[in-house]
């Protein structure tokens, strides 16, 4: 089943207002709860549909897994759950940064499905709102899912269309569901 054959269409304009949205958000959540660790989840969805209800439900059941599994305190503070431009959960973590993020990554390693989330971890030091990254870490970035290189490079390249990549992530949704 193809999953990109239902939901409203987005342009670059409403992916970037998006970001600028959530970037605030995040910001606004760190100044306010200073002593946790922000965790901004989201998916990684090629092309321009990018929720749906299948969308929506396999977001909401995988983060069921990461709250219960989490090793260490967690509150879910804010659900964008019908954004056009995708489903976004915040939470609050209380824990070191570094502990989140690493927690963050074992995550999104879990299994195929589960690579398309994005945790970003953000937090408050030094008087000002800090990312923490995988190179921070020394962790490699992410791996194509279609051909194992380095997903920056063919993202950058546009190796794979939007169409190999949709069918791909239709499988890695549908086989989770």
């Amino acid at each position: 089943m193809n999953i990109f054959k239902i939901g409203e269409p987005v342009t670059i304009l409403d992916v970037l207002t998006d970001k600028d949205q959530r970037v605030e958000l995040q910001n606004r959540l760190v100044l306010e709860n200073k002593p946790w660790t922000i965790i901004g989840a989201k998916l990684n969805i090629p092309g321009p549909i990018k929720n749906n209800l299948v969308i929506e439900k396999f977001f909401k059941r995988e983060l069921i897994s990461f709250e219960k599994n989490a090793p260490f305190l967690l509150k879910l503070k804010e659900n964008w759950l019908e954004k056009k431009t995708g489903p976004e959960y915040f939470y609050l973590a209380m824990d070191k940064p570094i502990n989140v993020k690493k927690y963050c990554i074992k995550f999104e390693q879990t299994n195929q499905a589960t690579r398309l989330f994005d945790l970003d971890v953000h937090y408050f030091e030094k008087g000002q709102v800090k990312d923490l990254s995988r190179n921070q870490l020394g962790i490699s970035g992410r791996s194509c899912f279609i051909c194992g290189s380095p997903a920056k490079e063919c993202a950058r390249a546009r190796k794979h269309s939007v169409k190999q990549l949709q069918e791909e992530v239709s499988k890695l949704i549908n086989q989770d569901i």
